[in-house]
């Protein structure tokens, strides 16, 4: 029990570690919007957000801040059971890393308007005292850099067709490594776990009725 808990708390520390030196150094060694070709299926492209994972938003900043600490609290919380009824390594990992990846993105929430200037199309980031950067405590902007354009077409210029005549993009939200390890624990989960996740839900609902 106690390995599985030291296992768990290894990758949370790991995603999180991994999550920020990708985004200092894209956050000062880019321009907004400045994009690495690595190959035409892969770019490293700087964006920022104010949303969810993959840049989707829900509601005002603050909402979502507060949103996602309660949310990797309540986790946390969750972890802290599993760990002790002695559930199996793989599931811990899974919860793990979308704990971790939560984390992550709540960091830049919490402190990267507080500790960055703002990053430009021409002008690249800095450190700055804490409370001379470019927003407020609880209120920065997640850094995104991962993009994979694998599929690229033109739509047919047919009037029933959504999106007709335009160039169309699969993948093409752009994400960090927090929203990979969010997502990763997501999948592997409905995959591998979702029986487990089925009792866990059902266990929940016969303690609330």
């Amino acid at each position: 029990m106690k390995n599985k808990g030291l296992v768990s708390i290894a990758i949370i520390i790991a995603v999180l570690i991994i999550d920020q030196i990708i985004k200092v150094e894209v956050k000062t060694g880019m321009y907004l919007g400045e994009s690495i070709h690595i190959a035409d299926w892969f770019q490293i492209l700087f964006i920022e957000n104010n949303g969810m994972a993959f840049g989707w938003e829900l509601g005002h900043k603050m909402f979502l801040t507060l949103f996602r600490i309660f949310a990797v609290g309540f986790l946390g919380w969750i972890i802290v059971k599993q760990v002790k009824q002695n559930v199996p390594m793989g599931f811990l990992v899974c919860l793990s890393l979308i704990l971790a990846g939560a984390a992550g993105n709540i960091i830049d929430c919490l402190f990267y308007g507080m500790i960055f200037n703002e990053s430009t199309p021409f002008h690249i980031a800095e450190f700055v005292s804490a409370g001379e950067g470019y927003s407020h405590f609880m209120t920065g902007k997640v850094v995104d850099m991962f993009y994979f354009p694998l599929v690229e077409w033109t739509m047919p210029d047919l009037p029933f067709l959504p999106y007709a005549g335009e160039r169309c993009v699969f993948f093409s939200p752009i994400f960090n490594f927090a929203d990979a390890a969010i997502s990763c624990g997501i999948v592997a989960i409905l995959i591998f776990y979702h029986k487990r996740l089925n009792d866990f839900m059902s266990t929940k609902s016969e303690q609330n009725a």
